[in-house]
């Protein structure tokens, strides 16, 4: 009974879903039909007609009849550009204008508006002939014409695309896009200035108005003069400040500080007192930001440049391996840092400036499909800079060598005095300064005779005759070694026969000395002193090609000559 009583279950289940997927199907259908416009009853009924010359049927068409009806006052026709759906028809007519005038003060002072920026198709289809852009050949019903910031808060003014009934698909401004426009006119209108300027002066005189071609220059003039007195007063504080590392970078700060004083007194005018147009706006801004990240940079380098040299005066002194390897590490690592901020600044003020300028809104996406291109030029162009500048890096990082570090160049010895972008400045034992590649420490090996201490062994080789007592010139150079101040480690000491000829023997001699150019000093001392004491006190040690021309050769020693004279006499005939 429960299985046959069941069965009307199943027809409504079955009656359910087959209407449910008829539905998704026409929801689909209309969904993919309406990608081209927005499908509404009504629109701005209670404007009334549209006027003939009003342009809608492209987003630059509608654009440039904006642009053309602000500028001749028009509001009333303007407000056919906005869709005043969400206002009552009873205050579109009224508000619409106000809502246009104050959008178009908007646009003049928030962003520099070009309609030729905009698409020229009635359906706004990207066309993009490299085929890198995935939506490339879809219409479109939604596209931004300015992005603002208010308060933090991004607000984006947007065109839409409208058809009533069967009626051509128009361009309009969205609703949503309307209702911002009092919190952007509110930031981006007039300043309090410009409520005193006569209106005949507003007129529009190429890309600026006639008061702002007279405004600017004294705005500049103004600004520049709060820069001097800005350079003034921190040379002033630099002279009042004891001589020292203070004063100096206090000295070198003048220019920068003056820099940042001008930009953050002119976006404090520009926000407060005064407002240009959007191309006016949009140059000052880039050039605040540009000024700003410039001048911070500048006092950064100064500052660390400031740390380096009291560092090199007081800690480090004159540059080589001689001081301990934290303070060589550290000032290594403050050239590191050096070149770091220089980076940073450079890539930050150059994204800026892009993204203010809106290069690549611009430009278009043929830039984005060209830069790959660019990037392989750009990479072959520059292979060495871009080499010397990475591996100036991995030597920071990995720091093979250091600031101060004795290293052997080329056969030379040299003390490596600084680590910059593209090469390393090296200070020969001479006093020349030679400047290498800085890929040469990444791609060829070398001598640091720093990396790990700066102790060195070194040794000096004498020859002398083989009659040379070894044990007598062994406690000669213990002696004199111990008595010069860079040998350590006396239980190092050693002096041995290292090679004999059949005329000579050679000794060498080894100690241990607490840095290298030390270690040559007591080298050359030594051998000095064991020179002298030979010469002075055993001349007959010194090396020479020997001739017998007599049995009383000191060479062959004493007893040998007795022996010598002994057996010519029992020669002698005895008639002799």
């Amino acid at each position: 009974m429960k299985k046959n009583s069941s069965w009307p279950v199943w027809v409504v289940l079955v009656v359910t879903l087959v209407f449910s997927s008829v539905c998704t199907a026409q929801t689909q259908g209309d969904e993919s039909e309406d990608k081209r416009w927005f499908a509404i009853d009504s629109l701005n009924t209670g404007l009334g007609d549209v006027p003939e010359d009003v342009g809608r049927m492209s987003p630059r068409e509608m654009v440039r009849s904006f642009l053309a009806f602000t500028e001749s006052e028009n509001y009333a026709a303007a407000a056919h550009l906005l869709n005043l759906n969400d206002i009552d028809p009873g205050e579109q007519q009224a508000q619409g204008a106000e809502l246009a005038k104050q959008l178009a003060e908007v646009l003049k002072r928030g962003e520099w508006l070009d309609a030729s920026n905009m698409s020229g198709r009635q359906d706004a289809v990207i066309e993009d002939p490299s085929g890198q852009n995935p939506q490339a050949g879809e219409p479109q019903r939604n596209i931004e014409l300015a992005a603002l910031t208010v308060d933090g808060q991004a607000y984006d003014v947007r065109l839409g695309r409208y058809r009533v009934g069967e009626e051509d698909p128009v361009w309009l401004v969205m609703p949503e896009s309307v209702s911002f426009i009092p919190i952007l006119y509110e930031e981006y209108g007039p300043s309090m200035l410009e409520r005193y300027i006569p209106e005949r002066l507003k007129a529009s005189f190429g890309m600026l108005k006639i008061w702002e071609w007279l405004a600017i220059p004294v705005f500049l003039i103004a600004i520049g003069t709060v820069g001097v007195i800005t350079y003034y007063v921190v040379g002033l504080v630099a002279r009042i400040l004891p001589s020292g590392v203070s004063t100096i970078f206090a000295d070198q700060i003048g220019v920068p500080m003056a820099m940042i004083v001008m930009s953050l007194v002119t976006q404090m005018l520009l926000d407060y007192v005064v407002s240009f147009s959007a191309i006016a706006t949009t140059t000052f801004r880039v050039l605040l930001i540009s000024i700003m990240a410039w001048g911070a940079g500048v006092i950064a380098l100064r500052l660390v440049d400031t740390i380096m040299l009291r560092l090199t005066r007081r800690l480090v002194g004159e540059i080589d391996d001689t001081k301990p390897r934290d303070q060589r590490r550290l000032l290594t690592s403050l050239y590191a840092l050096r070149r770091a901020i220089i980076l940073i600044t450079v890539t930050g003020v150059s994204i800026y400036i892009l993204g203010q300028v809106q290069l690549f809104e611009t430009l278009g996406l043929s830039i984005l499909a060209s830069a790959s291109v660019l990037a392989v030029l750009v990479g072959v162009a520059g292979q060495t800079v871009l080499g010397n500048i990475l591996s100036s890096f991995q030597l920071s990082f990995a720091k093979p060598i250091r600031i101060g570090d004795l290293v052997i160049f080329e056969g030379e010895w040299c003390y490596v005095e600084g680590i910059f972008y593209t090469f390393i400045r090296l200070r020969s034992w001479d006093e020349r300064r030679l400047i290498v590649p800085v890929t040469y420490f990444t791609s060829k090996p070398f001598d640091n005779l720093s990396v790990k201490s700066t102790k060195m062994y070194r040794s000096l080789v004498l020859t002398l005759h083989l009659s040379a007592d070894i044990e007598l010139l062994r406690d000669k150079f213990l002696e004199f070694a111990k008595e010069e101040d860079s040998v350590i480690e006396h239980h190092k000491l050693l002096c041995y026969v290292t090679e004999q000829t059949g005329t000579a023997q050679t000794i060498t001699c080894y100690l241990m000395t607490s840095d290298p150019m030390a270690g040559w000093t007591a080298e050359m001392n030594l051998r000095e002193k064991l020179l002298a004491f030979i010469r002075d006190n055993h001349p007959e040690w010194w090396p020479r090609e020997i001739m017998v021309i007599s049995h009383e050769d000191i060479a062959r020693g004493e007893g040998q000559g007795k022996r010598s004279q002994e057996a010519d006499s029992s020669t002698k005939k005895p008639s002799e």
